[in-house]
This record gives C-alpha cells, structure tokens and sequence, in this order.
C-alpha cells in the first residue's frame, strides 16, 4: 500500500504577473472593509456606511485636513524609503527613528545657534548639510560594527534609538525655554530664521516634493544603477556576492550611510518646514511604522507610496471616528490591524498556490487499499 496523498500542496509561484498580485492585493482590501463593517455594525452598532465617511471625512473633510493627510504621508514615505536599500541587503536596520533624530538634532543647533546670523538660504543649506551627516553617521556606526566585527544590526539600531532620543531630551532641557519645562516651543517663532520657505501658498508642498524627489531617486537607484544590483546580490547570498568580487563591507556600509542620510532629510523637514521644534516623540513612531510600509511593498518605493497612504488614512480616520461616532481610537486601531492581517495574509496567496488533492487520487488510493 502506498503512502497516502497529502490532502493539500503549497506549491510557490514563480510566475504570478504583477497584474494579477494586485487584483489578489484588491479583493483583500475590499473585503477586509466589508468585514471591518460587519464587525463594526455587531459590535458597536454603527452604520458601516457612517463610519468610512467619517473617515473620509477625517482625511479629505477640508483643504487643511488634506495637506495634513499628504504630510503625515511624506514622512512616513520618507522613512520608508530610507530603510529601504538596508532591507533589500538583508540588514535589518531598525534605527529610522534614532537617524531622523539624529538629523532633527542636528536641525535644531543649526536653527538655535546661528539663526539670524547669517542668511536664511545660507542657513537651509547649513541645516540640510547638518542633518544628512548627522543621520549618516548615526546609520554608519551599527555599519562599521557590523562590518568588521559581525555584530547584531537588529539590536545595535534599536539600541541606538534610544540614545538618539535621551540626547534630544538632554538638549531639550537646554534649549527650554522656561526652566522645568522640558520644552523648546517654537524655534525662531519671532524671525522665522531657519524656516524652509512655503510653496506656492501651502506651508507642506516643500516635503511632498522633496519627498517624492527622492522616491524616484531611490526607484531608479535600486533598479537601475550598479549599487542597486549590488544590494541584491549582497541580499540574496553574501558567499555569491564575495565570490564575483563584491567587496560586501564596503556595500553594507555605504548602503547604511544612505539610509541614515536620507533619516536625516526626514529630520531636517520635520523640525525646518512641518513642525518648528523639537521633541522626543518628533516621529510619531513612523520610523518604526515604515519598516512594515517597506515589507508590504516588497521594497518597492513606487508602491510604498500607496502603502504609506493606506496606513495614515486608517490613522486619521480613526481620531475622526472617535471624535464623530463616540468610538474610542483603540476601534479605530483594531480595524487598522483587520486591515494589515487582511493586506499580510493576502501576500500568502501571491506567493503559493493551494493544491487539494484529486478525487481521482482518492478513489485510485481506495482501489489499491
């Protein structure tokens, strides 16, 4: 007698069109929506139809609300794509957050310190200089170690989180600016000095362009450049990598500079255009945020554009819910997480096909027993 056929095969796909991933990707989304209704109209007892335009409504209610909305997406976007180029080589760098405070720091002192001395566009090249060598170095330390010596990037980033983020509250405590407050206010509110100039009328169309600059930068730079092939190759096996004469030091280093350069960027938008200050909680978590945006993307910036819409739309939409429907942000926390496990789940489907076994299989399995 022989052995029994499984009753289900996982076999992967290896050639999905792109086309049919996203139509799989669609009908996730669509129906994690039907079932966040469902559940909502269950639970909570609230039309599923008033509880999405409340959430429109907390996204696209006003032109304010919608240039907030596009904002809160280029930082996230920005981080995103950071983290990015480490990812694809397989470097699990989890230092977005510590980086991008390494360049608001570094904003910061340039703000303070030399603010109406010397020349408002002399100053925003200063702050920019600042900030990117302020970010690199913080991604190119855990590098260098990881590098030479082998040691845990995972760990040796989140660690350098923390230190990023005492010594912004160490130089916050500094530049209070009434003792015990632990606060720096508005930097410059009276001059202005070291503000990015606003665009066109709109105070955030600097970070969206900015943003969306270097989105297409890093498309092209990891698709089309010899970097970008190095980084897969280092990626997908170091000993091949070595083995055609990539010196994979050098490539774990250099990628881990731009990481923490392009965090810097981020940085010096936060504190220069959108925010004028400086606080510990600058980042409002994207940094740790974009390390899922850059797995549901399969790290591809294009598509972390949509990742990151997806993602800050569930999150204004729930302080909207919350303040219009009597529902406490953790609901609106809950349908982001239906969302995601929907979105995560779905990738599973993209990656392997199920194969249940044959009723022929069955019936010859019966004949022989």
């Amino acid at each position: 007698m022989k052995n029994k056929e499984p009753l289900v095969h996982l076999v992967k796909r290896s050639d999905i069109s792109s086309g049919k991933a996203w139509i799989i990707r669609g009908i996730a989304i669509l129906a994690s929506l039907v079932f966040c209704g469902l559940l909502t109209l269950a639970i909570a007892k609230v039309n599923p139809i008033k509880l999405y335009s409340a959430m429109f409504e907390g996204n696209f209610g006003s032109k304010r609300r919608i240039w907030v909305l596009l904002s809160n997406i280029s930082a996230l976007l920005g981080l995103s794509i950071a983290v990015t180029p480490a990812f694809k080589m397989r470097c699990w760098n989890l230092g977005a957050e510590g980086q991008c405070l390494a360049g608001a720091l570094a904003t910061t002192a340039c703000m303070i310190l030399l603010g109406g001395k010397v020349a408002n566009p002399l100053l925003w090249v200063i702050m920019l200089v600042s900030a990117v060598l302020a970010g690199a170095i913080w991604g190119f330390i855990p590098a260098f170690f990881k590098a030479r010596y082998g040691t845990n990037e995972t760990l040796f980033t989140l660690m350098m989180n923390y230190v990023a983020t005492q010594l912004v509250a160490y130089f916050i405590v500094i530049w209070e600016t009434t003792k015990g407050s632990a606060n720096i206010g508005v930097i410059n509110q009276r001059t202005e000095a070291g503000w990015l100039p606003v665009i066109g009328g709109q105070r955030y169309l600097l970070n969206v362009l900015i943003i969306a600059a270097l989105t297409i930068f890093m498309f092209i730079y990891l698709k089309y450049t010899k970097h970008g092939y190095e980084i897969d190759v280092v990626g997908e096996s170091e000993k091949t990598a070595r083995y055609i004469g990539i010196n994979v030091r050098n490539v774990i280093m250099r990628t881990m500079l731009l990481s923490g350069a392009i965090c810097g960027v981020c940085g010096w938008l936060l504190v220069g255009s959108t925010n004028h200050t400086l606080t510990t909680s600058l980042t409002s978590g994207y940094g740790f945020t974009a390390v899922m945006v850059s797995w549901l993307s399969r790290f591809d910036p294009l598509i972390m554009i949509f990742s990151s819409f997806l993602l800050i739309f569930m999150n204004k939409g729930a302080s909207e819910v919350a303040s219009s429907l009597s529902l406490n942000e953790s609901y609106g926390d809950i349908l982001t997480g239906i969302v995601l496990f929907f979105l995560i789940g779905c990738e599973f489907f993209i990656n392997y096909r199920v194969i249940f076994r044959k009723k022929n299989a069955e019936v010859s399995e019966k004949k022989e027993a």
